[in-house]
């Protein structure tokens, strides 16, 4: 472990740098740059709570604050995850020149991938106070699941980064597993209009009991409940114990496949 902190410690420029150049790549030639990260859920916000709100007639208040904090929290898993399955690939020439720990690279991902995380949120934040809607003091409680959320993603980001470099078909399906995940989370929709036999399946997936705790201390002036932070705390041990393991096992054979 004394191992794992110091090259940590000794690869930090490397992992700012990685973190940067993700960020500028992803921006690149654009005229209003990051702030696309403020505008892509406001935009998206407005679009589909006109058409939901109008179409479903979802009874739930502050529909549109409902639906920008699903978008919050699910595009941080799906960005992550993305981005995190094809950063050892992306990465080959310089894994093959010299030493870098490779989980560097997934976790520079993570990284960038917050500060997406950050700036939606303040996004989500902005539209509150646009709509004059009473601002809880639970709001301080928000890194609860945040962190759960940032620590799950990045479990899975570690298994996913591991298996692509041998399996690169994960690449082709995963866009269809998470667009199928998405229906399975309370973004658009309450829980309350699901039939009884789906509610425990959506209830099983990780990102919606985060999603729920994440409402509550946000939207709803309501404390995380205790069962609530302890499914979510096993569910992010067993993702990053499991990511770790997948991850270190296979990491001497990456240079093999890439």
């Amino acid at each position: 472990m004394t191992q794992y902190i110091q090259n940590f410690v000794k690869f930090q420029p490397l992992l700012r740098e990685l973190v940067a150049r993700d960020i500028k790549i992803k921006y690149r030639r654009s005229a209003l740059g990051v702030l696309w990260t403020l505008l892509n859920p406001l935009f998206m916000m407005i679009v589909l709570s006109v058409v939901f709100s109008n179409l479903f007639k979802f009874d739930i208040e502050n529909f549109p604050l409902y639906l920008l904090s699903g978008q919050v929290i699910f595009n941080f898993f799906n960005d992550t995850t993305t981005t995190s399955m094809g950063a050892i690939i992306s990465n080959s020439s310089l894994i093959k020149k010299i030493y870098v720990p490779k989980y560097l690279f997934v976790l520079s991902r993570v990284f960038s991938s917050f500060i997406n995380l950050m700036a939606s949120f303040t996004a989500l934040m902005l539209v509150m106070l646009a709509m004059r809607v009473e601002m809880h003091w639970t709001v301080i409680l928000s890194p609860i699941p945040l962190l759960f959320l940032v620590a799950f993603s990045l479990g899975i980001g570690l298994i996913l980064a591991a298996i692509t470099v041998r399996f690169r078909d994960i690449m082709h399906l995963y866009s269809v597993f998470t667009t199928a995940l998405m229906y399975l989370t309370p973004v658009i929709y309450p829980m309350s209009i699901l039939p009884k036999w789906l509610s425990p399946i959506v209830r099983a997936n990780p990102v919606t009991n985060i999603l729920i705790m994440f409402r509550d201390v946000m939207l709803n002036g309501n404390l995380p409940s205790i069962s609530g932070i302890i499914i979510a705390l096993i569910e992010t041990v067993l993702a990053l114990g499991i990511g770790l393991y997948v991850f270190y096992k296979n990491q001497d054979q990456f240079i093999l496949n890439i």
